[in-house]
């Protein structure tokens, strides 16, 4: 009888949220249901062995964008439909290098997103290593001259991530910066935290103006080898990439929608992307993001009553090169002004820890009654204003959107991110859940009040 009086409470509290006490109760509650949910999980587990690896402009992202579709149909969601866009596909080909001088060596690499192939027979060359990215940008014009650059620059580890921010140009500009400077083809150190002999792929971005080499980063244990190598002589590396690109790939965004009961043209919109690097099953990044933002709107989407606005999910066809958030943006101009406020999960599996918001909305009471709700979750509200909500919404963000994000612990995330490691096996349910638990409190709460985010921002402080 007991446990019959809980749940008639709880539906009680799901189907009416009159007011601002009971919107927080309703959101506490269904914060809970999720944390002992295992539906995130369950979602990244048919996602990774259904599908696999999700290279964007692929057969294997075509099958992804059909299995997303019906996953969010059978979860409840409303309006399901896939966008499309064109892409320039990266289909990754053959991968090698070896030390020739002083001695045979095989070294473990992976090409670049976007790099472009050596000849078929490869690129062999002398080395010129350098310990940081200032000193290869400190090299003069023409000082490597027919060489490979080589950077080995560590990453460092934090919590939040910032260390991979920090060493991004190393990879996304580093190629270019060599090129201009005479090399023939460029290697860095992973962006990584690991020392597994498993390279971090990536994409670079090259740089107009500056000629386009072969690219592509070493696995941690190499890149220590390659530097005691040069410490005692000349080191020559022979290097094989045969990348190919495909014009005009057909890639998709899927969307589905809970739609709003009384402000449907008022939309929260959550994201994470559906595309992966093919080295891996693409669990972590970004299987455990679709899996948190997909289960978030199964729960809502069962509610008795639907929240006020409309949530929309959102899983982006082309992150890892760069496409879909720009598609999605210029898709959706003229309805950015009706976007309440934007997040996407994209970083790991991990427990949820804090919660950054548009300026100005952490002090209001939705910010309060947030901080209320995240506590019993072992989570919080950051004071500080979000910067950013995600790479896929970073166009919306430029029309305008407020966006918030949710900081998940990342310690060990670039321990496996874009490698063959990155598997179905690297994830807790039980973390990924509280994550879920913790993005149910935001969204359901953002969903069903009125707050004005954008008018908070715009308030004089």
């Amino acid at each position: 009888m007991v446990r019959a009086s809980v749940i008639l409470l709880l539906a009680l509290c799901v189907a009416t949220p009159a007011r601002a006490d009971d919107v927080g109760t309703t959101a506490a509650s269904l914060a809970q249901r999720m944390r002992a949910d295992t539906t995130p999980f369950d979602t990244v587990a048919s996602l990774t062995t259904e599908v696999g690896q999700r290279l964007a402009g692929t057969e294997a992202h075509a099958r992804a964008v059909q299995w997303a579709e019906a996953k969010l149909t059978s979860y409840g969601l409303a309006n399901v439909h896939a966008e499309s866009f064109s892409i320039t596909a990266w289909i990754r080909g053959v991968e090698t290098a070896r030390v020739t001088v002083p001695a045979p060596l095989q070294l473990a690499v992976t090409a670049l997103g976007g790099s472009v192939a050596t000849p078929p027979e490869g690129i062999e060359a002398e080395i010129v290593l350098f310990h940081t990215y200032a000193d290869l940008l400190a090299a003069a014009p023409r000082s490597l001259d027919g060489r490979i650059a080589v950077v080995t620059q560590r990453m460092v580890r934090v919590e939040d991530g910032a260390g991979y921010g920090a060493a991004n140009p190393i990879r996304r500009a580093g190629p270019s910066e060599a090129a201009r400077r005479g090399a023939v083809a460029y290697l860095h150190r992973s962006l990584a935290t690991d020392n597994h002999r498993l390279p971090h792929t990536g994409a670079l971005n090259y740089q107009d103006g500056a000629p386009r080499i072969p690219a592509a980063a070493l696995s941690m244990p190499d890149a220590d080898q390659l530097e005691r190598m040069t410490a005692l002589g000349k080191v020559r590396i022979r290097l094989v990439l045969t990348p190919v690109e495909r014009e005009n790939a057909p890639t998709w965004n899927v969307v589905g929608e809970v739609p709003g009961r009384e402000r449907p043209d008022e939309i929260v919109l959550i994201g994470a992307h559906l595309d992966s690097w093919d080295l891996g099953t693409g669990a972590t990044d970004d299987g455990a993001g679709d899996g948190i933002v997909m289960s978030v709107g199964k729960l809502i989407a069962a509610l008795p009553q639907h929240p006020r606005r409309t949530l929309r999910v959102v899983l982006f066809g082309a992150e890892e090169m760069d496409y879909s958030g720009p598609a999605y943006a210029k898709a959706h101009a003229d309805e950015a002004a009706h976007i309440v406020l934007a997040a996407e999960a994209d970083f790991g599996a991990r427990e949820a820890y804090a919660v950054m918001l548009p300026a100005g909305a952490a002090d209001a009471d939705f910010g309060r009654a947030l901080d209320r709700t995240l506590a019993p979750l072992g989570a919080f509200v950051d004071r500080r204003p979000a910067v950013g909500g995600g790479d896929d919404v970073r166009g919306l963000q430029k029309e305008g959107v407020p966006v918030a994000s949710v900081r998940q612990n990342g310690l060990d995330y670039f321990d496996t991110h874009h490698t063959a490691d990155d598997t179905l096996d690297k994830i807790d349910p039980r973390q990924l859940s509280q994550a879920a638990s913790v993005w149910t409190a935001l969204v359901y709460l953002a969903a069903e009040t009125a707050f004005d985010f954008r008018k908070a921002a715009a308030a004089p402080k």
